[in-house]
């Protein structure tokens, strides 16, 4: 029987733990619930299991013994989205302004689909593979984490690959495969701005230093500062998505505040952002006679996929599911991964796999983080397949 014709036997086991985890979304780094679900997916598997210290994390070993050979890792991040769901589902969430708007749940019983797959064929593996149920991955650096904690070292020998697919909910139709070498998705950094002047009343500016106008200042000065200082064949975009100040329209206030994300795509502008950004507000701050604090966060870098491992990984979807099945996308996506963290250590890929639902056109429907972003769980099978063969035969390429 085929890896494809496996999972589509546990199609309809994988989809009811999907919607279980759906009814049942929880935020960050501490998922009690979700990580209790995965545990007992997992239980009466051949896997060497443990769970984190400081966060809901499962981190599964299978040891192949199909003789002597590396060792591969699978991600799959198991946190959700503070939105509250408006998709209208049956199995839609029960818990009020939390949702797996992200399609977290697929991945979390995709990953179980793909361990149900590798323990079946446990004596034909070549060497051993890490399955990483992570949490946190939505701004909590839950892959940095793991890490920290060790989930890298897990097979107690050096990895020599590791892969994570991430589903979509619209823009790729249901059950397309796709991925690119080199930047796969963008680093997610933050720029947070507070000016501070002296208040007084509306009409009678002059007798205060008004923080307002300089925020403004600086809020258009930023896109002027990417669109002059940046090559628009490797993109940067910054978007202040909060902005604050003042109490009521006859009154200056003291301070006003805004913060800022900040995507790129390569380590030389990343650099330039981290000191220019800054110096930007800072001198228009001094221009303006106002006291500023400007912090420049970094969040996640650049999701890099090795070109080796990425082409190897189209292919294998090519072999699994058709040659139309799996194309190289042209250009990276602006989102960003803490799975970024991971590929900065082992060679491997992040791909993405639509799963629009068929009623749905992919060109308008509802995008991840969408309130109303739906996902076709029928895909699940297709994902436990790819994760298990990517294994299978990465082993494979190994031991040979």
């Amino acid at each position: 029987m085929s890896t494809v014709e496996r999972a589509a036997e546990l199609q309809g086991e994988l989809a009811e733990l999907r919607r279980a985890l759906h009814r049942d979304p929880e935020l960050g780094l501490h998922l009690p619930r979700t990580q209790e679900k995965v545990l007992a997916a997992l239980d009466g598997l051949p896997l060497e299991i443990g769970t984190g210290r400081s966060l809901s994390s499962v981190t599964a070993v299978l040891r192949g013994t199909g003789g002597p050979g590396g060792a591969v890792l699978l991600r799959g991040d198991m946190d959700a989205l503070p939105v509250q769901e408006r998709t209208g589902a049956e199995f839609a969430s029960r818990t009020e302004g939390v949702m797996h708007a992200c399609g977290h749940d697929l991945h979390t019983a995709g990953l179980v689909g793909a361990a149900r797959l590798l323990c079946d064929r446990r004596e034909r593996l070549g060497g051993d593979v890490v399955f990483m149920f992570q949490p946190g991955e939505e701004g909590f650096n839950g892959a940095g984490a793991m890490i920290d904690e060790g989930v890298l070292d897990a097979a107690g020998k050096p990895l020599d690959a590791a892969y994570a697919l991430h589903v979509t909910a619209g823009q790729l139709p249901g059950g397309l495969v796709t991925g690119r070498p080199g930047p796969m998705m963008s680093a997610s950094d933050e720029l947070r701005v507070t000016v501070s002047g002296q208040g007084g009343h509306g009409s009678a500016p002059h007798r205060a230093k008004d923080p307002v106008p300089a925020v403004c200042e600086m809020v258009t000065a930023l896109q002027t500062f990417v669109t002059r200082t940046f090559d628009v064949f490797d993109p940067v975009v910054v978007s202040v998505g909060r902005l604050s100040a003042g109490t009521q329209s006859n009154i200056i206030p003291e301070t006003a505040a805004f913060e800022a994300t900040v995507r790129s795509f390569s380590a030389r502008n990343r650099d330039l952002l981290r000191t220019g950004l800054p110096a930007l507000v800072k001198g228009i701050a001094q221009a303006h006679g106002l006291d500023v604090e400007a912090e420049y966060a970094e969040m996640y870098p650049v999701t890099v996929n090795t070109p080796d491992e990425t082409g190897f990984a189209l292919d294998t979807a090519r072999e699994l599911f058709g040659p139309e099945q799996a194309v190289v996308t042209p250009n990276p996506v602006s989102g960003s991964e803490d799975f970024s963290l991971v590929l900065e250590r082992v060679p491997g890929a992040m791909l993405f796999l639509g799963a629009t639902p068929p009623d749905r056109d992919p060109s308008t429907a509802p995008m991840n983080h969408a309130p109303s972003a739906a996902f076709d769980d029928t895909v699940l099978s297709r994902q436990a397949a790819l994760l298990a063969d990517l294994a299978t035969r990465r082993l494979a390429a190994t031991a040979g």
